[in-house]
């Protein structure tokens, strides 16, 4: 494709209200809604026939839009394809709520999901209608649209603000740059930016809020492994780690079933358990490596936790492994 002219049209057809209008109305299920027409709404529509020979250029043609828009607070918003498109349809939710539906299977779309719906699958898609949905959605050809996992009709949960934010970033590139006249360079920028887009929904690591408290979780746990020999207080624990002593009662219940402090000893009576069948030591000296200066108190945790004294297990045919 050495031999593409670079070259220029009249700027895309783009299309931005300021109040609503009617637009085409359609009914379903007793749900009647337009494609379009939103307050402040925004989509571009890339003219295919103005750029066929940009297509086939190697940079071009492995993704490409052919329409993106943005539809905020969109009351009422409905869409009914019986034949499917022509292309992929990308859906991002800001905020609100919607559902899509691809053949006879309904999805339930919220904030910070993402879905793809396949081409040339019937499909129908409506936002709720006490908490209409606001969408980024973009209309996609190309070759590499078999790398991603497009036809799995899956709701992608992105689940953070940071992800929002570079969804919004990626499409006003792509907005942007389509408001401009139309030249192989911008093209190229487009399939890139898209690309971005996709990879950013369906491959890069994941930071939400139960990944957050699992790596949370393993901060502490491995804080406690380091600390057997000390008495920590729940506030020794949330000052060392930077975190509240709520916040830190919360995940550890929602991840281990037991609170930071009933989790440290249940650590510490594993370690005793271990002191005890694998070494020579006495009771007290187990009982003062654990940091527990009275025998006596530690024995009846010990008894609490395992069900049996710490002489009973020393010599009898025990083992604990909770």
């Amino acid at each position: 494709m050495d031999n593409i002219v670079q070259k220029e049209y009249n700027k895309p057809k783009i299309i931005e209200t300021n109040i609503e209008k009617e637009g085409r109305r359609f009914r379903m299920n007793e749900i009647t809604g337009k494609a379009d027409g939103f307050k402040d709404e925004k989509y571009i529509i890339i003219p295919t026939e103005s750029f066929s020979d940009y297509a086939e250029h190697p940079l071009v043609r492995t993704i490409y839009p052919t329409d993106v828009g943005f539809f905020p607070r969109a009351r009422a918003h409905y869409r009914e394809r019986e034949d499917g498109a022509q292309q992929y349809i990308l859906i991002y939710c800001t905020e609100g709520k919607g559902c899509i539906e691809v053949e006879d299977r309904t999805y339930h779309i919220g904030r910070s999901d993402a879905f793809c719906i396949p081409k040339g699958r019937r499909h129908k898609y409506y936002a709720d209608q006490e908490d209409p949905w606001s969408i980024l959605w973009a209309h996609f050809k190309g070759e590499v649209t078999l790398c991603y996992p497009l036809e799995e009709c899956r709701v992608v949960h992105m689940n953070s603000r940071q992800s929002d934010n570079r969804m919004m970033v990626l499409f006003k590139l792509l907005f942007r740059v389509l408001e401009r006249n139309y030249t192989l360079g911008n093209f190229i920028y487009i399939s890139q930016v898209l690309s971005l887009i996709l990879s950013e929904i369906y491959f890069r690591e994941k930071t939400d809020e139960s990944t957050v408290q699992d790596r949370h979780v393993t901060m502490v746990i491995r804080f406690m492994y380091e600390n057997l020999k000390r008495s920590l207080t729940l506030e020794e624990i949330s000052e060392e780690v930077k975190l509240s002593r709520s916040y830190l009662n919360t995940i550890f219940k929602t991840q281990t079933g037991r609170s930071p402090v009933e989790f440290f000893i249940h650590l510490k009576m594993q370690e005793a358990c271990k002191l005890l069948k694998a070494t020579d030591m006495y009771i007290y000296e187990v009982s003062s490596e654990l940091g527990y200066e009275d025998q006596y108190y530690f024995s009846r945790i010990f008894k609490k936790v395992v069900g049996v004294s710490p002489r009973d297990y020393k010599n009898g045919d025990y083992f604990y492994c909770e």
